[in-house]
């Protein structure tokens, strides 16, 4: 007869404990063990390794070469191609590796009101013009209430919304339809929306009404009824999302699964549900701001670190064509410390405008803030200015942001950081047709980064004429740019901020034995 235990386990990575602890031994989370009421009977690992040792179990070795069993030779294996089918956004296909794979598990995590559900609605309507059967799931909202939403979005028009529990609740007020009437009108219909919440009916919905592609919204809300913790706990979201997974894997479905995510901004629940799907996507962007990026956290189907824009309209999330505008400022103005540079997101290069503000402190010890940008790399990057370059920064305020709150935190916009921090303080203006590519080291030496050539080819695509790029790159053919190449930081400097005689010294006089003279800023 099966016993009930009691266990702890951690919200944050699963982890279960017989004993309550207020740090989880194994993440290091504090307050994460919650209570959990589990059946214990007699270990099904336990029994399988005796069956399979009372039935394997051989006192002499075989004479005969060994076999598998049930595995297959590598050489045995025959490659397929993965047929993909288009989403209807070009932002999404290109975050997922280039399309819909079938049979596939997107987990797609973003702070609450970001657009999740809007995306995924509007992307339910573009695949319901192109396949047979979509099914939404919806466990927060009424079949009204995203009714009333695809309205605003103008999805009611482009295609025909069904309630996949429409018959039942008029067959309960009295207005039966004819069964030859009502298969007419799911037959017309592509987009089905189940607002349900039991995992039980939404299984027996899948296998019923065989859709290409699913979306659950969102999987915190959805509960086993035979497990008796509360819906979002640990064990409901694993079990959930691995029942979900069998269905889908078994009958060839896609799903979409929205979760919600923590104050840190992680996918609330335990890293196993990460580890269950193929593809994470997180949705991002500022609230105040309009544009929304979708990033690409892992993908097995592509690469990851891609991101899509989007601009949220006043009819739901438009795709952005050319997001490097988006992230740039007005070039006609000349706007002292204000630097450009590449940034790589996945293989989608980006050009972003820094700037930079350096002024007298108030306070005892100087304010550094950062939007955009990583604080540490700002703090690393003003010491080497201070140690290597001889300008005083330790007593002055330093404020650096990205244009549009894009985050840039690869190190090849270090040397954008740095020039624009010495424009501010200066009160120069670096040459709006110039491109700053490199990481800065600690010794104030300018150091190669990776797929210098895309950054290139995009930033002449878009107008500049002169890029500032580390010493030692080769290319094989002529990008239309001009290339500066530099080896330090003071060397950078002198390269892309121009003489300006209404502010004192030039930094053209400097030279290499005068860099580490504070006087000379």
């Amino acid at each position: 007869m099966a016993k009930t235990k009691i266990v702890y386990v951690c919200s944050a990575c699963g982890t279960e404990s017989l004993q309550w602890f207020g740090k989880c031994e194994a993440c290091g989370e504090y307050g994460t063990l919650e209570e959990q009421t589990v059946n214990s009977s007699s270990s099904p690992v336990g029994a399988a390794r005796s069956g399979w040792q009372s039935n394997n179990r051989t006192d002499n070795r075989s004479a005969t070469a060994p076999k598998p069993r049930i595995s297959v030779p590598f050489n045995d294996i025959t490659e397929e191609e993965q047929a993909r089918f288009q989403s209807g956004y070009n932002e999404l296909d290109r975050v997922l590796g280039g399309g819909v794979v079938p049979g596939s598990l997107v987990l797609i995590g973003g702070d609450p009101g970001i657009g999740k559900s809007t995306l995924l609605l509007q992307t339910a309507n573009q695949l319901s013009q192109r396949l047979s059967r979509i099914l939404y799931v919806s466990a927060e909202e009424s079949g009204q209430q995203i009714k009333l939403r695809a309205s605003r979005l103008g999805v009611a028009e482009a295609s025909s919304i069904t309630a996949a529990k429409q018959a039942e609740s008029n067959g309960k007020n009295g207005k039966v339809k004819s069964k030859k009437k009502e298969e007419e009108k799911l037959d017309k219909a592509n987009l089905f929306i189940l607002p349900e919440t039991d995992l039980e009916e939404i299984l027996r919905e899948l296998e019923s009404l065989q859709p290409q592609v699913a979306i659950i919204d969102s999987i915190q809300t959805l509960y086993f009824a035979a497990l008796t913790s509360a819906p979002g706990s640990v064990a409901q979201v694993r079990e959930c999302t691995s029942a979900l997974m069998q269905v889908a894997k078994r009958d060839n479905i896609t799903l979409f699964i929205v979760g919600h995510v923590t104050k840190e901004g992680a996918i609330a629940g335990p890293r196993v549900l990460e580890h269950l799907v193929d593809t994470v996507l997180y949705f991002e962007g500022d609230r105040y701001a309009s544009h929304r990026l979708l990033r690409s956290v892992k993908n097995r189907f592509g690469a990851t670190h891609e991101i899509g824009i989007f601009e949220m309209a006043e009819h739901g999330l438009v795709e952005v064509d050319n997001p490097s505008e988006l992230f740039l400022g007005n070039r006609d103005e000349f706007v002292p410390g204000t630097a450009t540079v590449v940034a790589c997101e996945g293989t989608r290069p980006i050009l972003v405008e820094l700037q930079a503000l350096v002024s007298p402190t108030s306070y005892a010890s100087p304010r550094r803030s950062t939007t955009g940008v990583e604080y540490s790399r700002l703090q690393q990057i003003l010491a080497v200015l201070e140690k290597r370059v001889g300008i005083p920064l330790s007593k002055l305020d330093a404020y650096v942001a990205s244009a549009g709150g894009l985050g840039v935190e690869e190190p090849a916009a270090d040397l954008g950081v740095a020039i624009s921090l010495v424009a501010s303080f200066r009160d120069r203006v670096v040459d709006p047709r110039t491109v700053l590519i490199g990481e800065v080291g600690l010794g104030g030496q300018v150091r190669l980064v990776s797929q210098m050539e895309l950054r290139l080819k995009e930033a002449a695509k878009l107008g500049f004429k002169r890029a500032i790029v580390p010493k030692g790159q080769s290319f094989a053919e002529d990008i239309g740019i001009e290339i500066i190449p530099v080896g330090k930081v003071i060397d950078a400097i002198i390269a892309a901020i121009p003489p300006q005689q209404k502010f004192g010294k030039d930094l053209d006089d400097l030279g290499e034995g005068e860099e580490d003279n504070p006087e000379d800023f």
